[in-house]
Protein backbone atom coordinates (compact mmCIF):
# COMPACT_ATOMS: atom_id res chain seq x y z
CA UNK A 1 0.00 0.00 0.00
CA UNK A 2 1.25 3.17 -1.01
CA UNK A 3 0.96 7.26 0.52
CA UNK A 4 -0.11 9.56 -1.88
CA UNK A 5 0.19 13.13 -0.12
CA UNK A 6 -2.30 15.49 -1.07
CA UNK A 7 -1.68 19.47 -2.06
CA UNK A 8 1.91 20.61 -0.40
CA UNK A 9 1.95 17.58 1.55
CA UNK A 10 5.47 15.26 2.06
CA UNK A 11 5.72 11.82 3.42
CA UNK A 12 9.14 11.06 5.51
CA UNK A 13 10.20 8.00 7.23
CA UNK A 14 12.30 9.35 10.22
CA UNK A 15 16.18 8.25 10.38
CA UNK A 16 16.54 6.34 13.56
CA UNK A 17 17.82 8.23 16.64
CA UNK A 18 21.72 7.97 17.99
CA UNK A 19 21.99 4.82 20.00
CA UNK A 20 25.50 6.47 21.69
CA UNK A 21 26.35 10.08 22.29
CA UNK A 22 29.68 11.18 21.08
CA UNK A 23 31.89 10.23 24.17
CA UNK A 24 30.53 6.54 23.97
CA UNK A 25 27.54 6.81 26.59
CA UNK A 26 24.80 4.27 25.46
CA UNK A 27 21.52 5.87 25.33
CA UNK A 28 18.52 3.82 26.85
CA UNK A 29 15.23 4.09 24.78
CA UNK A 30 13.56 6.73 26.90
CA UNK A 31 16.56 9.25 26.68
CA UNK A 32 16.70 9.13 22.84
CA UNK A 33 15.81 12.35 21.51
CA UNK A 34 12.88 12.10 18.53
CA UNK A 35 15.19 12.54 15.32
CA UNK A 36 14.60 15.54 12.93
CA UNK A 37 16.23 13.87 9.89
CA UNK A 38 14.29 11.58 7.62
CA UNK A 39 13.61 10.22 3.75
CA UNK A 40 11.44 11.62 1.57
CA UNK A 41 8.86 8.84 0.42
CA UNK A 42 6.61 10.59 -1.45
CA UNK A 43 5.72 14.21 -2.08
CA UNK A 44 2.10 15.69 -3.00
CA UNK A 45 0.90 16.94 -6.95
CA UNK A 46 1.36 20.35 -6.09
CA UNK A 47 5.18 19.97 -5.52
CA UNK A 48 5.35 17.65 -8.46
CA UNK A 49 4.04 20.14 -10.55
CA UNK A 50 5.88 22.89 -9.73
CA UNK A 51 9.26 23.41 -11.39
CA UNK A 52 10.67 25.45 -8.73
CA UNK A 53 9.24 23.42 -6.02
CA UNK A 54 10.43 20.25 -7.40
CA UNK A 55 14.18 21.63 -7.57
CA UNK A 56 13.78 22.12 -4.21
CA UNK A 57 12.88 18.54 -2.68
CA UNK A 58 12.41 15.12 -4.36
CA UNK A 59 11.64 11.85 -3.12
CA UNK A 60 14.66 10.24 -1.44
CA UNK A 61 16.34 13.59 -0.46
CA UNK A 62 17.17 13.23 3.32
CA UNK A 63 15.93 16.47 5.36
CA UNK A 64 15.69 18.07 7.95
CA UNK A 65 11.80 19.08 10.03
CA UNK A 66 10.54 21.39 12.87
CA UNK A 67 10.54 19.59 15.86
CA UNK A 68 6.59 19.43 16.57
CA UNK A 69 5.91 19.52 12.82
CA UNK A 70 3.34 16.57 10.79
CA UNK A 71 0.96 13.79 11.72
CA UNK A 72 2.43 10.68 12.52
CA UNK A 73 0.46 7.41 10.80
CA UNK A 74 1.40 3.91 11.12
CA UNK A 75 0.76 1.91 7.64
CA UNK A 76 1.95 -2.41 7.03
CA UNK A 77 3.54 -1.57 9.96
CA UNK A 78 5.89 1.26 9.16
CA UNK A 79 5.88 4.48 10.77
CA UNK A 80 5.75 7.44 8.23
CA UNK A 81 4.87 11.37 8.84
CA UNK A 82 2.94 13.75 6.53
CA UNK A 83 3.35 17.20 6.74
CA UNK A 84 4.11 20.50 5.16
CA UNK A 85 6.33 21.51 2.72
CA UNK A 86 6.50 24.60 4.29
CA UNK A 87 8.06 22.33 7.44
CA UNK A 88 10.91 21.11 5.99
CA UNK A 89 13.80 23.39 7.15
CA UNK A 90 16.86 21.99 5.12
CA UNK A 91 17.90 19.15 1.90
CA UNK A 92 21.57 17.42 3.94
CA UNK A 93 23.53 17.13 0.82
Amino acid sequence: MNIKPLGDRVVIKKLEAEEKTKSGIVLPNTAKEKPQMAEVVAVGPTIANDEKKKEEIKVGDRVIFSKFAGTEVKLDGEEYTILKLNDILAVVE
